[in-house]
């Protein structure tokens, strides 16, 4: 095991665990962790952040938040990005082997980066683990099966377990994309083009509420009509991405359970009701597939817990600093506010 510096990059580092026995019991052969710090860990060790990423983002799309005076201020805390496995930079069916990529859970993520910080960073315990989306469900796995060592949680726009209609819109999903003539049935075998754009089409309608769209919203960031708004935002975003990685983080998220182990036994209350950490869970209202009645059902079971709902048109898209400041300075101040009370 070991850290080393990217030399391709220079803007992340990888952490190699070796082979990784995962939670299904197959093997992640050289488990990697691409990861991002800023700020210095004290001498306590108690004033780091883990900050993962969320579903097709990596740590340049999510570093927004961290910086001196932001919201994870590395005038005061230690932040660390962790890249979630199978977003192109941690270990991932683009620079694996597709064909033999094993499943993973967000406990795999969560043990992989517990690895990290506390075996190779230094960190004792976590001032705060935040996320967005797949980010806040691997920071309620932090919560769940950590307790005792993390002090603050912060659950944007996520749930602990995925919902069974969050579940069916991802199949939705998932057919776009393995609509394309190179899937194979296991793997995409080429340039996944037309899955990638279908599958774009297909979250547009997910990802912002009719509200959004009945505004017209999108004239206010550079769009004339929906059909560009879809070909140079969604279309472009998904674009970007390898098919097989995206298809990865998806099953990840269609499995994500945090009670789902040997500790709790899917006993998702139990799991709940374990976490210590002074939590702010905030869904927008009027995300499609994680509702504020799913996020605040979840919210009712973590013992201290304030619930703080987004007020927003913008669906999903709340942490879009550039496109949608109103609520990105919106989850700051309320994340500042967390931090300061404890």
């Amino acid at each position: 095991m070991g850290l080393r510096l990217d030399t391709t990059s220079g803007d992340y580092e990888i952490f190699r665990a070796g082979d990784f026995r995962l939670q299904s019991g197959e093997v992640l052969p050289d488990a990697r962790i691409a990861f991002k710090t800023a700020g210095r860990l004290n001498a306590r060790g108690d004033n780091a952040i883990v900050y993962p990423t969320s579903y097709a983002t990596r740590h340049t799309d999510i570093e927004w938040m961290v910086g001196p005076g932001r919201a994870l201020d590395t005038d005061h805390y230690y932040v660390v990005i962790p890249n979630m496995l199978g977003n192109g930079l941690s270990s991932s069916p683009s620079n694996t082997d597709a064909a033999c990529f094993p499943a993973v859970s967000v406990l795999d993520n969560v043990v992989l980066q517990h690895e990290l910080l506390f075996e190779q960073l230094g960190v004792r315990r976590l001032a705060l683990a935040v996320g967005f989306s797949m980010g806040a469900q691997q920071a309620y796995q932090w919560a769940a099966a950590y307790p005792e060592k993390v002090a603050c949680l912060a659950a944007i726009c996520g749930t602990a377990r995925t919902t069974r209609h969050n579940f069916v819109f991802l199949e939705g999903v998932k057919a776009a994309l393995t609509g394309d003539p190179t899937w194979n049935g296991e793997q995409f075998v080429g340039r996944a083009e037309r899955g990638l754009k279908a599958m774009a089409r297909v979250y547009a309608g997910w990802g912002l509420s009719q509200a959004f769209y009945r505004h017209e919203l999108y004239k206010g960031i550079g769009y004339a009509n929906p059909e560009e708004f879809i070909v140079n935002d969604w279309e472009r975003f998904f674009g970007r991405h390898d098919a097989n990685d995206l298809l990865a983080m998806l099953h990840t998220w269609q499995r994500t359970d945090i009670s789902d182990n040997p500790l709790y036994g899917k006993d998702l209350p139990r799991a709940l009701g374990s976490i210590q950490a002074k939590s702010l869970i905030m869904p927008s209202r009027t995300d499609l597939y994680f509702t504020v009645p799913d996020i605040e059902a979840e919210a009712s079971m973590i013992p201290d817990a304030r619930m703080q709902v987004i007020e927003t048109d913008w669906g999903h898209r709340v942490n879009n600093p550039k496109q949608n400041p109103r609520d990105a300075d919106f989850v700051q101040d309320r994340i500042r506010e967390l931090l300061a009370a404890v």
